[in-house]
């Protein structure tokens, strides 16, 4: 029972806590001049010269939660790991639009990692899939492929870098990536998962760059 009544209130100091870190951190680089680069959904895990964000504080479907920090066009990096797939397809979508307007122009880089849909491992699927049976899947929304989320971001206007990912066939792809432009821990490099060097358990990675508008209508690259 005292554990139930104590629950709400560690809640909201840890919110609280949450909120006056973001605060005291983004103070600090307005006032030294450096590059705004947002983890969203951070869990307090975070590198070094990043802003820990969360939903309660900045909400990817409420722009209104944003321009009380940032002006549009100012944000250097977004990285977010294993968010979208907590959202709908249509809030997916307004959340990309959220990152697009406040990233920089020709350059601005929003780094997505989601469970793989096209993994070939049965059991990955069923771990990840909405409703299975791995952690936080009870809420996961929607399982992307490279192609849905590619879809997707170009339709907002960025230009797509596949990361790593699977393809159709179950074949592994990995381009070279560094973390300076956001860490993924659930990839093939830095879970332990793949210690052995299979990619046993990773994510469809994409960097999604917002630059001119392509005039032959192509921003994907693989």
């Amino acid at each position: 029972m005292l554990k139930k009544l104590l629950k709400p209130i560690y809640f909201y100091f840890r919110e609280k806590k949450e909120l006056f870190l973001f605060k005291y951190l983004l103070k600090n680089k307005i006032n030294n001049k450096t590059p705004l680069k947002l983890v969203i959904g951070s869990s307090s895990i975070y590198q070094e010269g990043w802003l820990p964000t969360e939903a309660h504080f900045l909400n990817l479907l409420e722009k209104n939660d944003w321009l009380k920090y940032f002006e549009e066009n100012t944000i250097t990096n977004i990285v977010a790991e294993h968010v979208w797939e907590h959202l709908t397809k249509e809030n997916g979508l307004i959340a990309m639009k959220t990152c697009f307007t406040f990233l920089k122009n020709d350059g601005g880089k929003l780094r997505i990692a989601v469970p793989d849909g096209f993994h070939p491992d049965k059991n990955y699927i069923d771990t990840v899939k909405p409703n299975g049976s791995g952690a936080g899947a009870h809420d996961h929304q929607l399982l992307y492929n490279y192609k849905l989320m590619s879809e997707m971001l170009v339709s907002v206007g960025f230009r797509v870098d596949l990361i790593e990912y699977f393809d159709e066939n179950g074949i592994f792809h990995q381009n070279n990536w560094s973390g300076e432009d956001g860490h993924i821990r659930r990839s093939l490099k830095h879970d332990e998962r793949n210690k052995n060097g299979k990619p046993n358990y990773t994510s469809l990675i994409i960097d999604a760059v917002k630059i001119a508008p392509n005039p032959k209508g192509n921003n994907t690259s693989i």
